[in-house]
């Protein structure tokens, strides 16, 4: 069980989304998730996302995985990262649930580290939020705050920049946490071998839910209002103010009806960036084969990663599942916010969630897409 050692409601008041902040011993007498040689037996993996990087002089090299073997790496400066580890390596699980004081339309995925003495990344700046726990061994960390930083050797496609002033300098020690919210550089080094935790929570940008928009209308075949005006400038060559006003308020338009854009944040919000590990049946599961699962003691759990969400004030009664909607009756709504709340069921609570029918048969269709999955 992991629990945070802090005041949940001042870090959200004071801290999220506002400053980068230093707490020691977030998580008292922490044990790191994964070991180094699981981590490294999983970089291994073509379906998991994974890179090197190694530390050159004022300069870094990054090998992206599924990787053979770290010889040719030698000893130190560099390190291994390993993206979305829950979605595949489900004891943590209970990691992130420590995290979800923020939504989990936010969540992005829980990437891990290994390290060898002076492996890192460099200055950068990060357009996400992220929560950087210490596990084994020791890293220096430095943040500054928000400005204007140039570019890493003038590119300006880069996230590093060339350096900055800090106002968190901290050697991170087993169990010690730094948040950093989007916009300030952070540079961290590691000093020796150590496993490090990042969680990380990205929101969309106007780019991405413009391009979210166009889609769904082009799909539904919606939004085919066309723009009309009362009259017309006098100058042929000319696109008068007021024009350009009124066709962007077609787009406002939009944008103000739930109808239009309810469907596609759910979508959009419940998708994930990196692949999941889909449990699907070799045979589609019947109700009679759910009802024996449970008469033998199974257990019920969520695949890693995956996302189900609801919509405040939904035009319908529907759940958000990796990119697809799942209508149901409102007579189940309780049930189906136990399925959105929580990653695992014991027997005892998935055999009162299949007492209704209604529900049964939506926990049918997420099993068959697997989506969940049996297990002791």
């Amino acid at each position: 069980m992991f629990s945070l050692n802090f005041d949940i409601s001042e870090f959200l008041t004071q801290y999220w989304q506002k400053k980068p902040i230093l707490i020691k011993n977030a998580f008292p007498n922490f044990e790191d998730l994964i070991s180094a040689d699981e981590l490294a037996g999983l970089a291994c993996e073509e379906s998991v996302a994974s890179r090197v990087v190694v530390t050159k002089p004022n300069d870094w090299q990054i090998i992206e995985g599924p990787f053979k073997d770290y010889e040719q790496f030698g000893d130190e400066n560099w390190q291994l990262l390993v993206q979305a580890l829950n979605h595949w390596h489900p004891d943590s699980s209970e990691f992130i649930n420590a995290f979800r004081f923020i939504p989990d339309w936010r969540f992005d995925d829980l990437m891990v580290s290994f390290a060898t003495p002076g492996g890192g990344v460099g200055a950068h700046i990060d357009n996400y939020d992220v929560f950087i726990i210490q596990g084994e061994g020791e890293r220096h960390w430095t943040v500054g705050d928000k400005g204007q930083y140039a570019p890493k050797n003038n590119d300006p496609t880069t996230p590093l920049i060339e350096s900055f002033e800090p106002i968190i300098d901290v050697v991170l020690e087993k169990g010690d946490m730094l948040y950093i919210p989007p916009g300030f550089p952070h540079q961290g080094q590691t000093l020796t071998l150590a496993m490090s935790y990042s969680i990380g929570f990205r929101a969309p940008s106007q780019q991405e839910l413009f391009s979210e928009m166009a889609d769904a209308l082009i799909d539904a075949n919606s939004g085919l209002k066309r723009f009309t005006s009362s009259y017309e400038p006098k100058l042929a060559s000319q696109i008068s103010s007021s024009q350009q006003k009124d066709m962007m308020a077609l787009i406002t338009e939009l944008a103000a009806n739930p109808n239009c854009y309810q469907a596609m944040l759910g979508k959009m919000l419940s998708q994930n960036r990196f692949e999941l590990d889909i449990c699907e049946p070799e045979e589609a599961y019947t109700s009679d084969d759910i009802s024996d699962y449970i008469e033998q003691g199974a257990l019920l759990y969520r695949i890693g990663g995956l996302k189900l969400l609801k919509l405040e004030d939904d035009s319908e009664s529907r759940i958000f599942v990796n990119g697809e909607a799942f209508g149901y009756s409102d007579a189940i709504d309780a049930d189906v916010q136990q399925l959105c709340e929580h990653f695992s069921f014991d027997n005892e609570q998935a055999a009162h969630l299949i007492q209704t029918t209604a529900t049964q048969s939506l926990l049918l269709e997420l099993l068959n897409r697997g989506y969940f999955y049996f297990g002791e």
